[in-house]
């Protein structure tokens, strides 16, 4: 039972880093084309447009936000490979599954949290650009709290994955490769 609890918490976690993954790459078009539309106005027809250049802030944003579960999840995260590599594999094992996601959790958490109050404050007060047409800043500000929640997701899946293991292996004397 509770082994069917976790299995279906976690193809709910894949599931929205993947979605997540989908809607920054989803802007990344569409930035592209806000980029090629803004040049093109200005350059070829001698009219800059002002929208463009903001919009696609805010949509690189989101598509950094949205897109780092994902590489979480994949272990597609940068590390350093010349000391790591100095390591056994169970303490490689220990590092990447256990001491790293509680340390992200930390910073991470602390993000989340700062960075939903803020929307909060951005919303409730209907914050705007300083910009000619005065976007309103909180959909762009619910963004980050939104990706650093599902961070803290993966990471909490791939510490309990981790503590899973690690139990696994100490106490069943069960070969890591296993």
């Amino acid at each position: 039972m509770l082994k069917r609890v976790i299995l279906a918490l976690d193809r709910g976690i894949e599931r929205a880093s993947n979605y997540g993954l989908l809607v920054s790459g989803i802007l990344i078009l569409l930035m592209s084309w806000l980029s090629t539309y803004g040049v093109a106005r200005r350059y070829l027809f001698n009219n800059p447009e002002p929208y463009s250049y903001e919009i696609s802030t805010s949509m690189l944003l989101a598509c950094v936000v949205l897109s780092i579960a994902f590489l979480q999840r994949q272990g597609q995260h940068l590390r350093a490979d010349f000391l790591f590599n100095r390591f056994s594999k169970d303490s490689q094992a220990i590092i990447i599954d256990i001491v790293g996601p509680i340390i992200a959790l930390f910073y991470i958490g602390i993000i989340a949290w700062q960075s939903w109050n803020a929307f909060m404050y951005s919303f409730q007060i209907y914050e705007t650009s300083q910009s000619s047409w005065q976007e309103p800043l909180f959909p762009t500000k619910l963004v980050v709290p939104i990706g650093m929640g599902l961070l803290c997701l993966v990471l909490l899946a791939q510490l309990s994955r981790g503590i899973i293991s690690l139990v696994q292996r100490k106490f069943l004397k069960i070969p890591r490769n296993l």
